[in-house]
């Protein structure tokens, strides 16, 4: 049974914040109770800059990336590489392969890999977007950059074959990405020269 607390505005706070991942109701409490310790002004700026974010960012209409416009920096600039594209899971591994300082093309975010045990097809992911940006012609690469997991390689393979009967050339991350790992828990260095020193991938 969960805790309930005298306060009922506390026990509102501690509720809504352990919805978050990772946050159960003790980190919950501590965080409503540190806030509370604070000048008000804290709790305000920063209900301020969650209310701004859910807002004010969206996805970008193209490469599905976070963005404040309705396409990305990326997508947009002309100073990147229209011919590759390079295949993530999530935004968050948008931003560890940016921070990498060696890639100069473009993205896709899928929003997740395939997962039948989640009940995450290829229908729940923005595959049919991929390949019709591929389709759509001016594309030569497209690096599969998904984790190296069971759930990342069917994803790869998936998309692989979706792209068969496409010119376009398709790679993969170098296994400096231990076999298992998401890229998330990946080094930036490693990180780097995987991406590289990718090779063409034969659909294994």
């Amino acid at each position: 049974m969960e805790e309930e607390f005298q306060s009922a505005l506390l026990n509102s706070a501690v509720n809504e914040l352990s919805r978050l991942p990772g946050v159960g109701r003790k980190t919950a409490l501590r965080l409503a109770l540190h806030l509370l310790r604070q000048d008000a002004g804290v709790s305000d700026s920063l209900a301020k800059a969650i209310t701004e974010l859910r807002h004010g960012v969206c996805y970008c209409s193209i490469c599905h990336n976070i963005s404040e416009t309705d396409i990305c920096p990326v997508c947009a600039s002309p100073r990147r590489d229209a011919t590759t594209i390079c295949v993530v899971e999530n935004v968050r591994d948008v931003m560890l392969l940016e921070n990498t300082g060696l890639y100069n093309g473009r993205y896709h975010v899928l929003g997740g890999v395939i997962s039948p045990v989640d009940g995450i097809g290829p229908d729940k992911l923005e595959i049919d977007s991929l390949v019709e940006r591929v389709r759509a012609g001016g594309v030569q690469e497209v690096i599969l950059a998904l984790g190296a997991t069971m759930e990342g390689e069917t994803t790869n393979f998936y998309i692989y074959r979706r792209l068969a009967d496409t010119p376009v050339k398709v790679t993969q991350l170098a296994r400096g990405v231990a076999v298992g790992n998401d890229i998330e828990y990946t080094d930036e260095i490693t990180l780097g020269r995987s991406l590289r020193d990718r090779t063409p991938f034969n659909g294994q």
